[in-house]
């Protein structure tokens, strides 16, 4: 369970009607969970299918690599993430010359869909770091319900929280945006990829919380500012 998963959950499900949206959200993780221990025991008996080389590209000082199903599956969610995330700030700048029913547009089932999808993809590397701790089926699916469970209780007060404080899902959106870059990484330095001869290397962990805590900071400033301009405007 991540929070840049709730993020995309919650953000997701508000295409919904209003009246749906916490059912979008219960259904989306369940059947996540599901697909979850049915990757989670895929996994286990093909392990080592998922690092057989699939794709290979050998174009000296243009783009090498070797990219496996692994790789694969995390460039393609990257690349989903971060198309996501551009679509929906673009919808938000664009929202004001649309009606209010442009916003919950999407139905339900292709909200449901996309979710389960994006959870799938997001436990992917959690499923494979488990399998590194223990090969106890039984703990690593108990693992599974746990999270989802509290996946669901986590969700529906993350989407409150951004439905109450709408100037936040901005910044929730340029989260999104990063964790499709650290994706991109990840994957390409899973392949090996290489272009115009530069390695592509992972963003590390420190560096991801250190840009988002700096988004979070820069936000909470620039919200202060602004509420101070515009008390002083009023005097």
């Amino acid at each position: 369970m991540g929070f840049d998963n709730l993020l995309y959950i919650s953000i997701e499900s508000k295409r919904a009607p209003l009246e749906r949206q916490a059912e979008v959200r219960r259904w989306g993780i369940g059947i996540a969970v599901l697909l979850r221990i049915v990757l989670l025991f895929i996994v286990m008996k093909l392990i080592h299918s998922f690092h057989n080389t699939i794709v290979h590209f050998g174009f000296t000082n243009i783009i090498e690599g070797e990219f496996n199903l692994h790789s694969i599956i995390v460039i393609f969610g990257g690349i989903f993430i971060i198309y996501t995330a551009m679509k929906e700030i673009l919808h938000m700048m664009v929202l004001s010359a649309h009606g209010p029913e442009e916003e919950n547009s999407k139905s339900v089932g292709k909200i449901i869909f996309m979710i389960v999808a994006m959870n799938v993809v997001f436990s992917f590397d959690s499923i494979l770091s488990a399998m590194a701790l223990t090969e106890v089926f039984w703990v690593m699916a108990s693992a599974i319900v746990i999270g989802g469970l509290l996946m669901i209780w986590m969700a529906d007060r993350v989407a409150q929280f951004l439905e109450k404080n709408r100037m936040y899902e901005v910044l929730g959106l340029f989260i999104l945006f990063v964790v499709g870059i650290m994706l991109l990484s990840d994957g390409g330095h899973m392949a090996h990829l290489h272009l115009f001869g530069y390695a592509v290397t992972p963003m590390s962990k420190a560096t991801f919380y250190f840009i988002i805590g700096i988004m979070i900071l820069i936000d909470i400033v620039q919200s202060r500012y602004q509420k101070k301009l515009l008390l002083s405007s009023k005097r």
